[in-house]
């Protein structure tokens, strides 16, 4: 089912820049944005993992430098027949992680130095269990994808708005301009609902997932709940939209309007959904 919806947010970027290409250049535009949005799915497939940690300034650490870190994960990857992850150090007080990479072999998990002052090691443990669990769920491609195609659609909203405003169209060309106006209302909507078709029902996978992995879904629930606090007190300053999606809670606590359509489930969902795991009343 994975591999379905891969193909089909590949499809949709394809899609999305033919239609802007057509719209703002006609038969050649549709050419060369064909030949652009060939090389951006190839890229997104092989590179945007590494874009994504880039973008982040993650700094990828081994066993000597957090031995604490690197074997709590090394031993919940080792319950959840998982090979052991790269391991990424966020430097950014805001708390929060995610998972990356294009599968279980080419996974990384990043975390934020806010996340490591404010969770004990056993709420660490859920939250990296949780991030194992996107990972063993597969859906780790999917997201970051997503990431890449939202960024994408943003980009060409842009495109759309600077030819709508410095076009110099003549009167026959109105229809053109409107069409870019039109682009530029509804690319980022269209950016957010994607996201959020992707990523709140992933999120309560991940939870169920990484529940079995650590056996501590209350810790998950704890840990939940001081994360969402911590970024409502410290909203990560250099925080995208378009990969939003990726992180454990959403880092865009009352930072912008596009946080109000949020890519999250409510936290409050999340935790009473763990609370009936570990009473063993929700499979």
């Amino acid at each position: 089912m994975n591999s379905v919806k891969t193909v089909f947010l590949m499809t949709a970027m394809m899609a999305l820049f033919i239609i802007v290409g057509g719209a703002l250049g006609g038969e050649s535009g549709m050419i060369i944005a064909f030949v652009i949005s060939l090389a951006m799915n190839f890229g997104s497939y092989w590179f945007s993992d590494k874009v994504v940690l880039a973008m982040y300034r993650a700094q990828e650490i081994s066993y000597q430098e957090a031995p604490e870190l690197f074997g709590l994960i090394e031993r919940l990857a080792n319950k959840a027949n998982l090979p052991m992850p790269k391991v990424y150090i966020v430097n950014n007080e805001t708390p929060n992680a995610f998972a990356t990479g294009r599968n279980p072999n080419n996974a990384a998990v990043a975390v934020t130095t806010g996340i490591l002052k404010i969770l004990n090691n056993e709420e660490l443990e859920g939250v990296l269990a949780h991030e194992l669990g996107h990972i063993k769920n597969r859906d780790i491609l999917i997201s970051t994808i997503t990431a890449t195609l939202v960024g994408t659609i943003t980009f060409l909203a842009r495109m759309a708005g600077f030819a709508a405003m410095f076009g110099g169209r003549n009167d026959d060309e109105e229809g053109d301009g409107f069409s870019s106006l039109i682009l530029l209302i509804l690319s980022p909507i269209i950016a957010v609902l994607i996201q959020m078709s992707i990523s709140r029902s992933r999120e309560y996978m991940a939870d169920s997932t990484g529940s079995e992995i650590s056996g501590k879904p209350l810790m998950l629930a704890s840990a939940l709940d001081k994360l969402t606090y911590g970024n409502e007190q410290i909203p990560m300053n250099n925080a995208d939209t378009a990969s939003a999606h990726m992180f454990i809670v959403n880092p865009l606590h009352g930072k912008s309007f596009m946080a109000m359509f949020s890519t999250h489930p409510p936290i409050e969902k999340r935790i009473e959904r763990l609370r009936e795991i570990a009473a063993g009343r929700r499979l």
